[in-house]
């Protein structure tokens, strides 16, 4: 079993952490663009055409299915990568969890880059599957960025100052980019409160690796031996993890997977 993953930079590793727990026996082809990232900034033209060469090169590798890692290219670039890889490669996008956050009601807030908030995209997400729930947008200037780069110092402020916009009393924290994920426990720090309950937060790393098992008709099973290897494609060109990649636990769970194997 081969599964392909794509992003601009690490937002990868949540997904490719969970298909790797689910399936410990499943080889992983990680295809990022170091030499084209950030994303969020380019035209949605342009940010298209580096997704499309970054899809490419992971589906060189003949993947199974390919999991589109990036809220950004999802909203920009996923027809144009079904177009061209499918029905040969199921492609899977990630999409911000606000249904599973909105069930029961209350307040929920959606932490997401400056351009996703308030985006006609994200407030057709919200339209669409808030079910009634109080949503606030939060923008999160400079945290992908951080986070890509494992700034810690740089992280720390974003984070505080997105905790700060957001409400005291919401009980659910959608995280709308994949790169959040990999800095949950200091967003849920951040948002303690002692006067209320723990906020719960809402990834889509564990529901994107179970839908790509779902399109290749798998079943998950985490005791599988753990054989699984590991591709890093940079730009095209094959190398290794970044170096950052390792300052999170879903990178050095890869990476030391990779090493044993």
């Amino acid at each position: 079993m081969k599964i392909a993953l794509m992003d601009s930079g690490i937002g990868l590793l949540p997904a490719a952490a969970a298909v790797r727990a689910m399936r410990p026996d499943a080889d992983l082809v990680l295809s990022s663009d170091p030499d084209g990232m950030p994303w969020g900034p380019r035209t949605a033209e342009d940010l298209t055409e580096r997704a499309l060469a970054v899809a490419r090169a992971a589906a060189a590798h003949a993947p199974q299915a390919l999991i589109v890692g990036c809220n950004t290219a999802t909203v920009h670039a996923l027809p144009a990568i079904r177009a061209a890889l499918e029905p040969d490669i199921p492609v899977i996008g990630t999409v911000p969890a606000i249904k599973p956050a909105a069930v029961g009601g209350g307040k929920v807030a959606i932490w997401a880059t400056p351009a996703t908030t308030g985006s006609p995209y994200q407030r057709g997400l919200i339209r669409d599957f808030a079910d009634g729930a109080e949503v606030t947008e939060v923008p999160c200037p400079g945290l992908a960025d951080a986070v890509e780069h494992a700034d810690t110092d740089a992280v720390r402020r974003a984070v505080t100052a997105a905790a700060a916009l957001t409400p005291r009393d919401v009980r659910a924290v959608v995280l709308g980019c994949t790169h959040y994920e990999l800095v949950a426990d200091l967003i849920r720090e951040a948002l303690h409160r002692t006067d209320h309950p723990p906020v719960v937060l809402h990834g889509s790393a564990g529901a994107v690796a179970a839908q790509a098992l779902r399109r290749i008709g798998a079943e998950a099973d985490p005791a599988a031996a753990p054989t699984g290897g590991l591709t890093v494609i940079l730009s095209g060109r094959t190398g290794a993890l970044p170096p950052a990649a390792l300052g999170y636990a879903e990178g050095r769970c890869l990476g030391a997977a990779t090493a044993a194997h």
